[in-house]
């Protein structure tokens, strides 16, 4: 996939439609916030912060948050939406050259690994500014609804492009569930909670087609990671 910041084209729409869209607002941030857990003076890491949404509730809930992102326009609207924050444009592609090791308490990784080329080098560079014993969160599509919708052999590693609804074009690689964790292990990472989430309540009312589909099966994974030992060479 091109180094081109795919969402910058509809950052101003994708930030309208996150911020109270069934599958953003009423799925994956409660799954993924619930996971992270008390962050009150804490460091945070938001990479590919995107338009500041989970930035602002960490800053609601006592955190002080550092954000990248590679699209310079969700940069801006997350600067502007989190004035209490500090964000940088930067594509997750290439180290993280500018920050120390060892800086944050957590890390937050949404709906955004699985844009990335190569993902192992961009684990390994959180794995490196994590404090030991470090917060890993990430959330990504899930293995089974990405086959399903799809088709084709589950178990491959592949480049999918779409058109979604509201006419977004985007790319994103589909890899079996064994594929995901293997490369949180090859950058010292260890498991310690899975979660296929249910939706929000809420979502019952506002979109009940939405609710109904996502508490049979579900469309995102998390993970809660922690920081153990070192990263691994894989050929």
């Amino acid at each position: 996939m091109g180094r081109e910041p795919q969402y910058e084209v509809f950052a101003d729409a994708f930030a309208e439609h996150a911020e109270n869209g069934a599958f953003n607002a009423l799925y994956d941030r409660p799954a993924m916030l619930a996971l992270l857990g008390d962050v009150r003076g804490a460091k945070v890491l938001d990479a590919a912060c995107g338009p500041g949404l989970y930035a602002s509730e960490l800053v609601a809930r006592g955190a002080e948050v550092f954000g990248m992102d590679q699209s310079p326009r969700m940069v801006e609207l997350a600067k502007a939406r989190v004035p209490e924050a500090d964000f940088r444009v930067h594509d997750l592609h290439d180290p993280f050259d500018w920050l120390p090791d060892g800086q944050f308490d957590a890390a937050l990784f949404a709906l955004a690994i699985h844009h990335l080329d190569d993902r192992v080098p961009a684990l390994r560079e959180l794995h490196r500014v994590l404090r030991p014993e470090g917060r890993l969160l990430v959330s990504t599509g899930h293995p089974a609804w990405d086959w399903l919708r799809t088709g084709g052999d589950y178990f491959r590693t592949e480049l999918i492009t779409e058109t979604w609804t509201k006419g977004w074009r985007v790319s994103y690689w589909r890899q079996p569930l064994s594929a995901v964790c293997a490369e949180f292990s090859a950058a010292g990472f260890v498991i310690d909670e899975l979660v296929e989430p249910k939706p929000d309540e809420q979502m019952a009312q506002h979109y009940p087609e939405s609710y109904a589909q996502l508490s049979e099966a579900p469309a995102f994974v998390a993970f809660r990671l922690t920081k153990r030992g070192q990263p691994y060479a894989t050929s």
